[in-house]
């Protein structure tokens, strides 16, 4: 049985791309246990397996893009000399097919995995204000109901504190009633 990739490292690999969540071939082929190259290589192999929609070629500026702002190696100083692969959620589970090896399949489950709870993150998000707008509604609700008891209450606790403060208050001193000695 293989070992499982930690969620976090898969997540960290995922990139959006032309406005799709997509993995490079790097990284993609280092998850999988095989060198780039040979990912590449089955993929040629079997590229009609692979339309628009699973696999693309980042573009000179996508792939500076990323250079950039992701500290990857340039060229010239033993870095690729192509612009990298980008592989879809579909294309990362048909990339495991092409390349056949255990590792490679289950690494695919877990990156599917990773997609499916992303996505599912970005619906939840896409619901939050829809679920803040519920409970701004709920609130106002529960405000309204206890408004009137909340005023109630606050006049009874001043009577009390009233009656508190007159027992609190010296006794005066009241002139004696009947037969006095002085």
């Amino acid at each position: 049985m293989t070992t499982l990739v930690p969620i976090e490292v898969i997540e960290n690999r995922i990139f959006i791309i032309r406005g799709q969540r997509v993995m490079i071939d790097s990284d993609l082929a280092r998850l999988y246990g095989v060198e780039t190259y040979r990912l590449n290589e089955a993929v040629k192999r079997n590229i009609e397996r692979f339309p628009e929609n699973f696999m693309f070629q980042l573009t000179q500026d996508e792939w500076k893009t990323l250079i950039s702002q992701f500290a990857m190696s340039k060229t010239g100083r033993g870095g690729r000399r192509t612009p990298p692969y980008a592989f879809t959620e579909l294309g990362v589970l048909m990339s495991a097919n092409v390349l056949n090896n255990p590792k490679a399949i289950s690494v695919s489950i877990q990156i599917v995995n990773t997609f499916v709870k992303l996505r599912q993150i970005m619906v939840d998000y896409n619901n939050l204000p829809q679920r803040l707008a519920e409970i701004e509604k709920l609130l106002l609700l529960y405000i309204e109901k206890t408004d009137g008891k909340l005023e109630e209450h606050d006049q009874n606790l001043a009577e009390i504190m009233h009656a508190l403060n007159y027992l609190l208050e010296s006794p005066k001193e009241h002139k004696q009633i009947g037969f006095r000695t002085e």
